[in-house]
C-alpha cells in the first residue's frame, strides 16, 4: 500500500489505538472517570493531527528558507522539541479542563504520555511496516528495502 491510502490508513490506525489507550491509561492509572478520560483523549488526538498538519508545514516552510539542506541530528532535535513543546502548551490545558485538574497534574499527565507515545509510536510504526510493508521512499530503486 502507498501513497494517500497508506497515510490515511496509517493516521486512522495510530489514533484509534492511541484514542483507546490514552483512555485506559487515563482512567485506569489516572483514576479520572471513564467519560472524562474518552474525551480528552478524543480531544488530544484531534489536537496533535490538527498540530503535526500545521507544524509541520511551518517547519518546512522555514526549512526551505535555510542555506543549508539536509536534515542534521540539531535540525530533527529543534523539529522533534517544537512539535512536541507546542503539542504540550495545548493539550495541558485541554486536559486540566476534560479532566477537572489542576495544571500541574494534567502536566505531568501530559508527560507521562510523551513518554508513552515514544515507545508507542516506534513500535506502531514497525508493526505498520510488517504487515502493510515500506513506503516507496524507504525502498531502493528495485523496490527493496536496503539492509543495513
Amino acid at each position: 500500500m502507498q501513497g494517500i491510502q497508506r497515510k490515511i490508513v496509517y493516521v486512522a490506525l495510530y489514533e484509534a489505538i492511541a484514542i483507546a489507550c490514552t483512555t485506559a491509561g487515563l482512567a485506569g492509572v489516572g483514576g479520572h472517570e471513564a467519560g472524562a478520560a474518552g474525551l480528552a483523549s478524543v480531544l488530544a488526538s484531534a489536537t496533535a493531527v490538527i498540530w503535526n498538519v500545521v507544524y509541520n508545514s511551518l517547519f518546512e516552510a522555514w526549512e526551505a528558507r535555510q542555506g543549508t539542506r539536509g536534515r542534521s541530528v540539531v535540525r530533527r532535535v529543534v523539529h522533534a522539541i517544537g512539535f512536541e513543546g507546542g503539542l504540550v502548551l495545548a493539550i495541558v490545558p485541554m486536559f486540566a479542563w476534560a479532566l477537572g485538574t489542576s495544571l500541574r497534574d494534567a502536566f505531568l499527565l501530559d508527560i507521562g504520555l510523551v513518554v508513552f507515545f515514544m515507545l508507542y509510536s516506534f513500535a506502531f510504526n514497525w508493526a505498520f511496516d510488517l504487515v502493510f510493508g515500506l513506503p516507496k521512499a524507504a525502498l531502493g530503486r528495485t523496490g527493496v528495502a536496503a539492509a543495513r
